[in-house]
């Protein structure tokens, strides 16, 4: 890869021997360092021993960094002295922003549009963000690296050039430093797009380089300020403008089956992003002046107050579609940079689980339904972290107990399913429908059931446990990290232990992991130190198989497709009962379950839906707590009574 010229001309020197393109990089760099006397030969071999040895999940510049031979300026500074020829992808592994697999997939991805330039399939599919890209690929040219995102411009400079060429050769100039002109450049290795940015800012230039669609997107802002400097009103788009765009984000989003939307302010944008599966997905980013008319079209459908533009506010949209009507929670939060809007899709009847679809394990599902929603009274809670899935189980739960002989009422915010049969009510504070207030009246419509959305403070765990007290079925939401951590919740909010352990039956933990993709799942072997990191000895856990996603079409070559659910169910015997009671340690707590309870945690429920094909290592070590040791895979299928 060619240097270009920048601050100043390199001295002359010999040209080098040709690269050895079978050395990796990490040796490569490494060379550099013994050349320039950073690192002596007898240093370099023993951090390549070492590296040998972790070579799996450590890479040869982690190696160095770690043992305090060489620092990272150090190790980037070896890349801008041009003797270390090698890939963007295999450098970004190198320093530690790429993981080797994640490579793979670019890789895979770019051999079916091999007109994609690899940066731009890594930043797309969110295994490295843009700004070290950049880094990396302006030490490699050994240019100055440039964030378009967040810079400004000189007017005056913008206009010693037409907004034609900026737009058709890809560069735009940032700002005078002294007597030169600093230019970012989307592809400062074309000759003839570097000679015509000289012709109009002169040869002595500051050469920098951006990513390609943060610079594309820095010349469409600087368009808007050209004109904003000639004409003193900006361009303003008409309300039929704003329901049409608005309404084109919702369709996308329903197509997609996203969960949530986010309408992100900036200085000079508006970014929309998608929470698909979990993950943000960017879906689009339009100008500010088209922003305003958005947002307020949005307030409009929530019934938000359009002129307050300095308080938070929240409401409610019922979005017809052709398959009905769609329930969206608008939440909108002001910023710095103006009106920062969260639409959250609510399910609706189509998407309603029975218990049995919702992915608990044959055993497990039994206890829970024979020795908990079975059971004529008690606290059943379901816990997790926002997105975890907590609502769907919880409405499961309540479509298995729904009957002709049953009366269920519920207390939510907000109402996310409709189910014939039951009493539903929304919590409204602004008429004073209070969680406080509509628990009060609950108990007195003679209820068997009783659905308290969420407890979120003293108040309302006292509902539940008061009235599972007086004989009634209580089914309700908790943010906890998982089952142990609800019932250690509830004693920190001054429960007494022996209302708990007399009263509360169940706590279902859960998680929800991304699933691999179908079409392209391959296996994938553990190694010795992933196994470490699930708790596993290598010798217990030989040869214990994954799955991974190499990207395909089918999955927009991420890997991932869907998601499944994760769960942890323990049922309350009477050695926990008794644990609670002597105010044992969240610790020892967890050993009874687990000895006494038969209880099978989120890790280990994890694990054997990873051994079967379900879900990827990285999931699980990015969502599921890991508390304890998990116990051998062949012991967990007994438990959960599966099936190797």
């Amino acid at each position: 890869m060619a240097t270009l010229p920048n601050a100043s001309p390199r001295p002359a020197s010999p040209l080098p021997a040709p690269p050895d393109t079978t050395m990796s990089v990490g040796l490569r760099i490494a060379g550099v360092l013994v050349d320039s006397g950073v690192l002596t030969a007898e240093q370099l071999a023993l951090a390549s021993r070492i590296h040998k040895k972790v070579a799996a999940s450590r890479t040869l510049s982690s190696v160095l960094i770690e043992l305090k031979l060489a620092t990272e300026a150090q190790i980037r500074g070896a890349l801008r002295t041009g003797k270390v020829e090698a890939p963007l992808g295999e450098v970004l592994v190198e320093l530690g922003r790429l993981e080797p697999h994640e490579l793979q997939l670019a890789l895979a991805q770019q051999r079916e549009h091999p007109q994609t330039p690899i940066e731009d399939i890594l930043v797309d599919n969110h295994f490295v963000n843009a700004a070290d890209v950049v880094a990396a690929q302006a030490d490699l040219l050994d240019l100055t690296p440039v964030f378009a995102d967040t810079m400004a411009f000189e007017v005056p400079l913008l206009k010693r050039a037409p907004i034609s060429t900026y737009k058709a050769n890809g560069f735009v100039p940032v700002r005078r430093e002294g007597e030169r002109t600093l230019v970012v450049f989307a592809d400062p290795a074309n000759k003839q797009q570097l000679e015509l940015a000289r012709k109009h800012f002169g040869n002595d230039l500051i050469v920098g380089i951006g990513a390609r669609k943060s610079v594309m997107a820095a010349i469409g802002r600087a368009e808007k300020e050209l004109v904003a400097s000639v004409a003193a009103a900006p361009q303003v788009i008409d309300g039929g403008g704003a329901v049409a765009l608005v309404n084109g984000v919702l369709d996308a989003a329903l197509t997609s089956r996203v969960s949530d939307i986010h309408f992100e302010p900036g200085r000079e944008r508006l970014r929309i992003r998608f929470r698909q599966d979990g993950v943000m997905v960017l879906h689009d980013d339009v100008p500010n002046d088209k922003a305003v008319a958005m947002i307020g079209r949005i307030k409009v459908m929530a019934g938000a107050d359009i002129a307050e533009r300095r308080r938070h506010q929240d409401g409610r949209i019922q979005y017809d579609t052709s398959r009905g009507t769609v329930d969206i929670r608008v939440s909108i939060y002001a910023t710095i940079h103006g009106e920062k809007v969260v639409m959250r899709l609510l399910n609706n009847r189509d998407t309603l689980l029975t218990i049995r679809d919702i992915g608990m394990a044959p055993r497990m599902l039994e206890a829970l339904q024979r020795d908990a929603l079975d059971a004529p009274s008690g606290v059943v809670m379901v816990t997790g972290p926002t997105g975890s899935g907590k609502t769907t189980t919880l409405y499961a739960a309540v479509n298995y107990l729904n009957d002709a002989n049953t009366s269920i009422i519920t207390a939510e915010d907000p109402v996310e399913y409709m189910i014939d049969g039951i009493s539903q009510c929304s919590i409204n504070p602004k008429i004073n429908v209070s969680y406080a207030e509509t628990l009060k009246h609950i108990v007195r419509q003679d209820p068997d059931v009783i659905v308290i959305g969420e407890i979120r403070d003293q108040f309302s765990a006292e509902v539940a446990i008061n009235a599972a007290l007086t004989g009634h079925k209580v089914l309700t939401t908790f943010h906890t990290e998982d089952s142990i951590g609800g019932l250690i919740r509830l004693l920190n909010m001054n429960i007494e232990a022996f209302l708990i352990s007399s009263t509360v039956v169940s706590v279902i933990a859960q998680r929800l992991v991304r699933r691999v993709c179908p079409h392209c799942a391959e296996k994938h072997v553990l190694t010795p130190n992933e196994l470490a990191r699930l708790g596993y000895q290598p010798a217990d856990a030989a040869g214990l198989t994954f799955a991974r996603g190499t990207g395909c079409p089918a999955c927009r070559h991420i890997g991932y497709k869907g998601r499944v659910a994760v769960f942890e169910v323990l049922v309350l015997n009477e050695t926990v009962r008794d644990a609670l009671l002597s105010r044992k340690t969240a610790y020892e707590i967890r050993r009874v379950c687990v000895e006494a309870s038969g209880l099978v945690t989120l890790i280990e429920d994890g694990i054997v839906k990873a051994a079967a094909g379900l879900t990827s290592f990285e999931e699980l070590i990015r969502q599921l707590p890991r508390l304890s040791r998990p116990r051998p895979v062949s012991e967990l299928h007994r438990l959960l009574g599966v099936n190797a």
